[in-house]
C-alpha cells in the first residue's frame, strides 16, 4: 500500500494538500487512527522556583542546600552526583570545572561551575581530599533515594506545587541554558548526551567556550 501511494505521488506530482487528502482517505478506508503525537515539552522549574528550592534546602541543612545547588548547576544525574569525589573537582581552572563520571548513556565529561559555587565547595570540603563529595555523618555516600527525598522535601518547604525530582532539575537547567541562548551543541556536551534527536547536528566545542556560555546564562 505504501509503495503504491509513493508511486502515485511521484507520477502525479501531488501538492502537500493533495497528499494530505490521499493519506486521510486511505486511513479512513483502512479504519486507521492517526498516531498520538509525542509529548515534546518538558515541565520545568523556572529560575524563581529553583532559587526557592535551593533556599528551602539550605534552611533544612547547609549540606543539603549545597547538594541541591550542585545538582542543579552541574546538570548531574542523581547517580552521578552521589559518586562524585573531591578528586573530581578542578576548581582552580578557568572556569572552575567538575568531572562527571559514570554517565548513563553517555560519556564522562567536565562541566563548568560558577566561581561562587566553586568557592562554596572549597569551604565545605575544608581541605578534605578523600571519600565522597557529599557524605552522611557515617562518611557513607548518599544513596540516590536519599537525594530524591532531600529534593522532594525542599520542594515541599518551598511550596512548589509541582512534582520535583533530581531529573527535573537536570531538565530545568538545560532549558534555562537554551532559553538564554547557549548553543544546542554546547548544551548537549554539558549534559553529556550522545544524542538529543536523530536530526541533531553534532558539533565539538571546547570546555572554555561552553564555560563562557554557561557563565553568561547563569551568573
Amino acid at each position: 500500500m505504501a509503495r503504491e501511494m509513493a508511486r502515485l505521488w511521484r507520477r502525479h506530482h501531488l501538492t502537500y494538500d493533495q497528499t494530505k487528502h490521499v493519506v486521510e482517505a486511505a486511513r479512513k478506508e483502512l479504519k486507521l487512527t492517526p498516531p498520538r503525537q509525542r509529548q515534546r515539552t518538558v515541565e520545568r522549574l523556572d529560575r524563581g522556583e529553583i532559587d526557592a528550592l535551593i533556599d528551602a534546602a539550605y534552611r533544612q541543612s547547609p549540606r543539603y542546600g549545597l547538594l541541591v545547588k550542585t545538582l542543579f548547576y552541574t546538570g548531574a544525574r542523581v547517580s552521578e552526583l552521589v559518586n562524585l569525589t573531591p578528586g573530581d573537582l578542578h576548581l582552580n581552572l578557568e572556569p572552575p570545572q567538575i568531572r562527571i563520571a559514570v554517565a548513563k548513556g553517555g560519556s564522562d565529561g567536565y562541566v563548568p561551575v560558577l566561581p561562587a559555587l566553586a568557592q562554596e565547595l572549597r569551604t565545605y570540603l575544608g581541605g578534605r581530599a578523600v571519600g565522597y563529595l557529599f557524605e552522611s555523618n557515617r562518611h557513607d555516600a548518599y544513596t540516590p533515594r536519599m537525594v530524591q527525598k532531600i529534593v522532594k522535601e525542599a520542594a515541599r518547604v518551598a511550596g512548589i506545587d509541582k512534582q520535583v525530582t533530581p531529573h527535573r532539575l537536570r531538565a530545568s537547567v538545560a532549558t534555562i541554558l537554551l532559553d538564554a541562548g547557549m548553543p544546542l551543541d554546547q548544551v548537549q556536551r554539558f549534559l553529556r548526551h550522545k544524542r538529543i534527536a536523530t536530526t541533531q547536528i553534532y558539533a565539538e566545542t571546547s570546555v572554555r567556550n561552553m564555560g563562557e556560555s554557561y557563565m553568561k546564562a547563569l551568573k
